[in-house]
């Protein structure tokens, strides 16, 4: 008698050959004439459609292999850090050996712009940690980093074929998203966002034990040993962060590879599978992401976040019952930044690994969008650095006119005498350094006008107000 799950997991081995895999990857390669992108992870479903195509690919005579195929991986600056070696060990010997066996494959490093950043959105613009309601970090990190290279691809041909892996097994949105786009009597499907970009998913009716059976059993066409991607799997648990192209896609927290700091799950299981796997240097790591989460906690946002938002509006909850909290507050950017730079060095100390927790271009715009944004008179950030590596970073210096601290205190007392916001007398002043010296200052009436309109009484006056009107 067969059970539920064995006839759910009906192997695409049942139904086609290998040989007729690699025949209609051929077809779709040589009847279409466009560039082919393919989203790796490093994980087994990717490693399984790279690996596919390249057999494919390699059957072919060599005048006909010709049009691109262009492998790109996102780092998004945070990745899992066991996924992240991998996935450049794997870069090197895919590039070297498509050298020397003449093949087609081109190998894209992808990362977000700079102001797209993990942390310069969260401590730079004080971003909260992401949460399943405001997944912020998606699009930023990921979407929007594919897109671009997507669209630079079908400016410079035109059109552009996206080879994903993903599988209609994994969950019955992905089956539905791969049929809603589908063409008829064809294996393509029109992109959701391009209209010059088409979606080949070679593996869409692979089980689990499909995509294993193929890589345990088939050679690395590159060199790479696929026993050590199933030992990896066993460390870290059963998924893998696919290429996100949009919201709709599952976070890659909890049993799946994914981001560090991921807090859109409670538990970080594939940190903590690590961690008890004897990957110890990971404990400093994962106290910096269960301090996020904690963040995240409706009960100690007053303690972490400002009361107004980035626009300087304060909004109430439609209950009426308190605000809706705005970004981190500086105290606590400061503090995290300070706690990122003292992880980095313990862990290169205690542990003796290389490991980047925050780099030195996310720091330099860190420090920008605090003297821009956030009137860091103090100019906070090469003194944080300074104090715990004791060295400078090259800063570029800035002719800002910063208050020092005797001068900020005068005006904070100036201000408490007269019951006056000392924060908006701040941002007034700083309308005012940052136009000095233009010939035409006529915009600081604008600035001027949009400084006045934020909000500038507390939150417990805002909440009285409120109730009082209602």
């Amino acid at each position: 008698m067969v059970n539920k799950k064995e006839e759910i997991e009906d192997s695409v081995f049942n139904h086609k050959t290998l040989d007729e895999i690699y025949e209609e990857i051929q077809k779709v390669y040589l009847t279409n004439n466009k560039p082919w992108v393919i989203g790796y992870s490093g994980g087994k479903d990717s490693t399984t459609i790279v690996q596919l195509i390249w057999e494919a690919i390699s059957k072919l005579p060599e005048q006909k292999r010709l049009t691109p195929i262009f492998i790109i991986s996102s780092n998004t600056l945070i990745e899992s850090p066991i996924l992240l070696n991998h996935v450049k060990t794997m870069q090197e010997k895919i590039r070297t050996a498509s050298d020397e066996q003449k093949m087609p494959f081109r190998f894209e490093h992808l990362k977000p712009k700079i102001n797209d950043t993990f942390w310069v959105n969260l401590i730079g613009k004080g971003y909260p940690a992401p949460t399943r309601m405001f997944r912020w970090c998606t699009e930023r990190l990921k979407i929007n980093t594919a897109d671009d290279f997507i669209l630079n691809k079908v400016s410079e041909f035109g059109e552009v074929i996206l080879v994903l892996g993903v599988r209609k097994q994994e969950s019955t949105a992905r089956a539905q998203t791969i049929n809603n786009y589908s063409i008829k009597d064809s294996v393509l499907s029109r992109h959701s966002k391009f209209s010059n970009a088409f979606v080949y998913t070679p593996i869409k009716d692979f089980t689990v034990k499909d995509v294993w059976t193929y890589l345990l059993q088939k050679k690395s066409p590159w060199g790479a040993d696929n026993k050590d991607l199933l030992n990896m799997y066993k460390n870290q648990g059963n998924g893998e962060c696919p290429l996100v192209m949009d919201t709709s896609t599952p976070t890659c927290g909890g049993s799946r590879f994914g981001c560090w700091t991921c807090t859109l799950v409670k538990v970080d299981k594939s940190m903590e599978n690590l961690i008890e796997s004897g990957e110890n240097w990971m404990i400093p790591l994962s106290n910096i992401r269960d301090l996020l989460y904690s963040t995240t906690d409706p009960e100690k946002k007053h303690m972490y976040r400002e009361a107004k938002g980035r626009n300087g509006k304060i909004r109430i909850k439609t209950d009426g019952t308190g605000i809706s909290f705005g970004p981190y507050k500086m105290e606590f950017r400061k503090e995290l930044f300070k706690k990122l730079l003292e992880t980095e060095i313990l862990i290169k100390k205690k542990y003796g690994k290389d490991f980047t927790v925050i780099y030195p271009e996310e720091i330099h715009e860190i420090r920008k969008t605090w003297l821009l944004e956030s009137v860091d008179w103090e100019d906070s950030i090469p003194k944080i650095y300074k104090e715990v590596t004791g060295n400078d970073l090259n800063w570029i210096n800035e002719d800002l006119g910063l208050f020092n601290q005797d001068e900020k205190k005068l005006i904070k007392g100036i201000c408490e005498k007269n019951d006056f916001p000392s924060s908006l007398l701040i941002k007034l002043l700083d309308a005012e350094r940052q136009i000095q010296g233009m010939t035409k200052r006529g915009s600081i009436l604008g600035k001027i006008e949009k400084i006045f309109s934020e909000e500038w009484r507390n939150e417990e006056e805002v909440l009285r107000g409120e109730l009082y009107d209602n």
